[in-house]
């Protein structure tokens, strides 16, 4: 059996872009979805447009990220914006981001529920060779009910979801590396002699990730997959925050399952000539802008409610969402935009996928005056 640290050496063998040796790996969330990451009303919120989602695919290649991470969606939230709710695809998204980029790592998100593993493992490896192996597959078990339910499924338990993912994740792998048909039967899926050809071009399969945050997620992303997302505490987004978070993920990848993985976050970026600029814009885009409506909704699905929850950290949760996803924060200048990123590297973390409120304008500056500022510091 293939121990964690050998997947780790194949991974880096086989030259998937988040196995390079920067110190900081940089990617995109949430590209292929209208608003982007931000709940909010702002003239330059991302519109759902092939043009737009190319157009951040280019500049992303041109910097040279390491993860171009789509974000799963069927349905929006409601609201004056309806977030989220016009999009891309992910499967057939990554197939047209994956021809025309070079570098860049293109990750497709899955939802369990929706696709079967066969499908899935199929279509991935026909990327992978779009790619030339520059894809990673991100899975999700589809927390937002009403989703789930298009499809004509009941919504299964939390816990139950993993059970359900383990079995996918299982028969997705064996089909990527199997050079004969083999049956497989579970709870859950099954297959008769099945297998695919080609398999993926990455050796013996492609980068997997996860972004779950409860225990049964956390303990799924530790066993299973590459590269995992630590949620940052919304009461404690800082570097001792977001370190304490690293280790304990690390820390479980490695007792509990003899792995060593990589742990990211997302992070929203606000950019002013000063501080105080770019204070005043997140305030304007999220306090006078936001779509609090959506938010709202969106908290709900997430199972947000009075009886977990004291009011006031849902408000702090639901402003966070509309200002990025809930991402960990980085506000100010281009100097202390390079700042917060290199006190996020100093806590371990192996990379960060970014987004920006009017994400195309605002990608373009902080391409053209913060990148080379990066650079310059060593981080990439």
């Amino acid at each position: 059996m293939t121990t964690t640290e050998t997947r780790a050496d194949q991974l880096r063998a086989a030259k998937h872009p988040v196995y390079n040796d920067r110190k900081l790996h940089l990617g995109t969330f949430s590209t292929n979805l209208s608003g982007g990451c931000s709940i909010s009303t702002v003239e330059g919120a991302l519109e759902a447009t092939w043009e737009n989602t190319s157009t951040l695919a280019q500049m992303s290649d041109e910097m040279g990220f390491e993860a171009l991470v789509p974000v799963g969606r069927w349905r929006g939230f409601g609201g004056p914006t309806n977030f989220n709710g016009t999009g891309f695809e992910c499967f057939t998204w990554a197939a047209g981001i994956g021809a025309t980029t070079k570098d860049a790592g293109v990750f497709i998100t899955s939802h369990v529920p929706t696709i079967h593993p066969l499908m899935a493992a199929k279509q991935a490896a026909t990327v992978d060779h779009i790619t030339n192996g520059r894809v990673a597959l991100n899975i999700v078990t589809g927390w937002h009910t009403p989703e789930i339910e298009m499809f004509g499924a009941a919504q299964l338990e939390h816990d139950k979801r993993y059970d359900m993912s383990q079995e996918w994740f299982d028969v997705v792998t064996k089909l990527w590396t199997a050079e004969e048909t083999f049956d497989y039967e579970g709870e859950f899926y099954k297959v008769v002699d099945a297998r695919i050809s080609p398999l993926p071009v990455q050796s013996p399969y492609p980068v997997t990730m996860n972004a779950g945050s409860s225990p049964k997620g956390r303990h799924f992303g530790a066993r299973n997959c590459d590269v995992v997302f630590a949620s940052s505490d919304i009461k404690n987004q800082t570097p001792e925050g977001m370190k304490d978070k690293v280790n304990q993920f690390r820390e479980l990848a490695r007792t509990e399952y003899g792995r060593e993985i990589q742990v990211w976050i997302n992070a929203y970026i606000v950019q002013g000539d000063t501080e105080a600029d770019a204070q005043r814009f997140l305030h304007h885009y999220v306090d006078e802008l936001g779509d609090w409506e959506a938010a709202s909704n969106l908290v709900t699905s997430l199972g947000v409610n009075s009886q977990s929850y004291d009011l006031s950290t849902i408000e702090d949760m639901k402003r966070h969402f509309i200002a990025g996803w809930a991402g960990y924060p980085i506000v100010g200048t281009g100097e202390q935009i390079v700042g917060a990123l290199s006190d996020l590297v100093a806590t371990g973390l192996d990379g960060i996928i970014l987004s920006f409120p009017r994400y195309v304008q605002d990608m373009q500056r902080f391409q053209q005056e913060v990148y080379p500022m990066i650079v310059e510091a060593g981080l990439r």
